[in-house]
């Protein structure tokens, strides 16, 4: 779990000056969209939508793209898009294992992109079944370990919080702390750290391994292209990885940047 939450990590850091953050911002609003078309628009009575319009908000979407984006979605504006939910399975090089979340519009146009973006990365696509049996539905929370005003957050404090909510586990991350509950449990561990004043990143259901594979500085660039090129694609919403990098080898690679 630790290799998925550093690449998780780092991307978050490195998504305000992205040279992609057009494209991020086109997927956050998406799924913005989605969940409020299946929810309805009121984010008070949809956590889904809730969790959707804060996860835009901390990455600098504006306001006015999520307000239309919840209109579109809820039916209250014209122009929204009939998005449909489709996961793919693959391998990037070395055995490690993806699962690949897409929304889209034109189905056989996000299998055609993710079938290419595999293979011209040295990886392949996976029989349905084959792959997602080594991953766990989780609830993930993002908290920051800096608080603004507010001191510094600990992991002693935020596990005092957190457990009655149904958390099951927090994870020192570095700069931040990441929260592990069952899937249906996220909503409660984000209302009681907001009940306690703490600020979070994101709040969301994620697939976790269950088992990973260690990489080397070289299985970890692979793997890394692999994803980067997946999340090229407007259809791909989120990858999820199964290899494992080590803070040694991370660091190899952030100083090859």
């Amino acid at each position: 779990m630790s290799g998925h939450s550093k690449w998780a990590t780092t991307k978050h850091k490195k998504a305000a000056i992205d040279a992609k953050r057009g494209k991020l911002f086109a997927k956050l609003i998406k799924n913005i969209e989605v969940a409020a078309r299946s929810g309805g628009g009121d984010p008070t009575g949809n956590p889904t939508l809730y969790d959707a319009i804060q996860k835009a908000k901390k990455s600098s979407v504006p306001n006015d793209n999520i307000d239309r984006a919840v209109k579109r979605g809820s039916g209250a504006e014209a122009g929204g898009a009939e998005y449909q939910a489709l996961t793919y399975e693959g391998y990037a090089p070395g055995g490690v294992a993806l699962l690949i979340e897409c929304l889209t519009d034109n189905k056989n146009r996000a299998v055609a992109e993710v079938r290419t973006a595999l293979q011209k990365n040295g990886g392949s696509m996976a029989d349905s079944g084959s792959v997602a049996y080594l991953f766990n539905r989780k609830g993930i929370v993002i908290v920051p370990k800096a608080q603004g005003d507010k001191p510094d957050t600990t992991e002693d404090a935020l596990l005092e919080i957190v457990l009655e909510a149904g958390a099951e586990d927090v994870n020192d991350l570095g700069e931040s702390f990441e929260i592990v509950s069952e899937a249906g449990d996220f909503v409660g561990v984000r209302e009681a750290l907001q009940a306690a004043g703490i600020d979070y990143d994101s709040a969301e259901a994620s697939f976790v391994p269950s088992m990973e594979v260690p990489l080397d500085k070289d299985g970890a660039k692979k793997m890394f292209r692999v994803i980067e090129a997946l999340e090229d694609s407007d259809d791909v919403q989120n990858v999820f990885a199964n290899g494992q990098v080590s803070d040694e080898v991370l660091a190899e690679l952030d100083a090859e940047d």
